[in-house]
């Protein structure tokens, strides 16, 4: 397995990591841009959310998705094909004060975008299609979420677990395989059902 580091809110080194990437694997014909995080307070008002917090969390998650797909496109388009996923959140369709509302609106931009490049990139033969899990037992969200809050929060979804990492892996898989041959701009939300509508 080939491991890349870089700051993915840098184009510059999201561009060191497409060529050392392309360099060792090959052309990308399958990408998934899945860098994100909520870098804000939950729970606070927008007027007391700073600049640079606000800053940080859109860069985080939807410039990061920009740059990455930015770099990405252009040997896609000259092969004329491939299968895009991105990577958005419960939180861009269901505000609530468990997720800060810079990031749920960075989650929101990210679909958005999704859909427009389903527009744009169709005609060259390139699917993008987008997952939005909601909480997920990462192994930073075992360590973070005390166990008795695992359960209030298993609680509210249809599906009465929270997510696993397999969960969104199997998604993801999904919507880049053949299987999905004929879906683009679609938000898959892997939620246990608790986004629904």
């Amino acid at each position: 397995m080939l491991e890349v580091g870089g700051d993915v809110t840098s184009l510059r080194d999201v561009q060191a990591i497409a060529e050392r990437v392309e360099q060792e694997l090959g052309p990308v014909d399958i990408l998934v841009a899945n860098a994100g995080a909520s870098l804000t307070r939950p729970g606070i008002p927008l007027e007391e959310v700073e600049e640079a917090d606000w800053r940080a969390s859109v860069d985080a998650n939807l410039t990061a998705t920009f740059l990455t797909l930015r770099t990405f496109l252009p040997g896609m388009k000259k092969r004329g094909g491939g299968s895009i996923v991105t990577l958005s959140s419960a939180a861009a369709r269901r505000p609530t004060t468990r997720s800060p509302v810079a990031y749920g609106a960075a989650k929101a931009g990210i679909e958005l975008l999704t859909r427009q490049l389903a527009l744009e990139l169709g005609p060259s033969g390139i699917r993008i299609n987008c997952v939005a899990p909601d909480t997920i037992l990462t192994e930073r969200n075992l360590r973070q979420i005390p166990p008795e809050v695992h359960e209030q929060l298993a609680g509210a979804h249809p599906i009465r677990r929270l997510g696993t990492p397999e969960d969104v892996a199997s998604a993801v898989l999904y919507l880049v395989s053949d299987a999905s041959g004929w879906m683009s701009g679609v938000v898959l939300d892997v939620a246990g059902g608790s986004v629904l509508a």
